[in-house]
């Protein structure tokens, strides 16, 4: 189910309600499976003409994208509940799995020696860039995660929820670094994730919590048509944007924004069952998919080597459905179970439905 946006005239000053009793976000579904299916289309295909460089520019905004859902998803659950432990398990249980199974995999196929599973297993890849490989160079982004994960979840086990409050400043803080040391796009996480914090901005616009700041991102996310930020946000992702790029935490925050305050006829499409289908398996579609460009399939020039690709996407979709559904759940589940007892859900206020 999506979201649905007050339609009074002070819609700018009051939170959206949640779309389900669950908190469930069909809009976020959709959001989430379109930057996979950009990422997937930046490293599987010839997104052209050339001469456009609409890889380059794919493969930002999808990981944009994905970023700003996690920090969203990530700051609206430890408001609900400030369990930094059930956090930290539940987490763990929905990265590392694979996340292990996979790298360990991957590098033992390319007959790579102890000192590349270490970086791999303990996801710091993106600062120890000789022990990476082509199959698992894309595990950048899950450092970057995880990273995120223990930094919030240490900043509420010190200060509370309340302390999350102080991200939207942080954010700027490292956008602010990226601009100092010319860093339009990067994969080290301090150079990176103010794509994070930008989604945890939202959040906090979302609940209600930012006051008078929030109010006013909440009227400009409301007032400016989503097609204007999607523009905005291509551009700021295209390599040769300049100094846009810097915004682009921002312009991509600012398109699922626009989508999620409001109900337009893109929340619909964005709630599509086959899209939430791919949403759902996006996590092991991304971290198997340059496995299935390995060795014959990913042999070959020009048209030779893209005859293969449906083979390739083929076997992406299968592996990303039994890793999901048959390995994945299992930690998952189990992870749910566990903290279940631990649950200690706190009422936020004004963000009921």
């Amino acid at each position: 189910m999506s979201s649905t946006a007050p339609e009074t005239s002070n819609a700018a000053h009051t939170p959206a309600p949640i779309a389900a009793a669950s908190g469930h976000l069909g809009v976020l579904d959709g959001w989430r499976a379109i930057s996979i299916l950009l990422v997937l289309g930046c490293h599987m295909l010839p997104l052209g003409p050339k001469s456009l460089r609409l890889n380059e520019t794919a493969g930002p905004a999808g990981m944009s994208l994905f970023f700003t859902l996690s920090g969203f998803l990530i700051c609206h659950t430890l408001w609900k509940n400030p369990d930094v432990v059930s956090f930290f398990i539940r987490r763990i249980a929905r990265i590392m799995p694979l996340a292990v199974a996979a790298s360990t995999t991957f590098l033992l196929i390319q007959g790579k020696s102890l000192e590349f599973f270490v970086p791999h297993w303990l996801l710091y890849t993106n600062y120890d860039h000789e022990h990476t490989t082509k199959i698992t160079s894309h595990f950048w982004s899950l450092c970057v995660e995880m990273h995120f994960y223990l930094f919030i979840g240490s900043l509420v086990a010190l200060t509370g929820r309340r302390g999350m409050v102080l991200i939207p400043i942080l954010a700027l803080g490292i956008t602010g670094l990226r601009v100092a040391s010319g860093a339009t796009i990067n994969i080290m996480t301090h150079l990176r994730v103010d794509e994070i914090l930008t989604g945890v901005t939202l959040a906090l616009v979302w609940l209600g919590e930012l006051g008078a700041v929030g109010r006013l991102l909440r009227t400009a996310m409301l007032r400016i048509p989503t097609a204007v930020w999607i523009l905005l946000f291509a551009a700021s992702c295209h390599p040769l944007s300049g100094p846009l790029q810097y915004l682009r935490p921002y312009l991509g925050t600012a398109v699922v924004g626009s989508t999620l305050l409001r109900t337009t006829n893109l929340t619909g499409i964005l709630s599509i069952r086959p899209l939430k289908y791919i949403a759902e398996v996006s996590y092991a579609l991304y971290v198997i998919h340059p496995a299935t460009m390995y060795g014959w399939l990913g042999s070959g020039e020009g048209i030779e080597k893209y005859l293969k690709r449906p083979l390739s996407f083929g076997l992406t979709f299968v592996l990303a459905h039994l890793s999901t559904f048959g390995f994945e759940h299992r930690f998952t589940d189990w992870a749910r179970r566990l903290t279940t007892k631990r649950a200690t859900p706190v009422r936020a206020e004004r963000t009921s439905p």
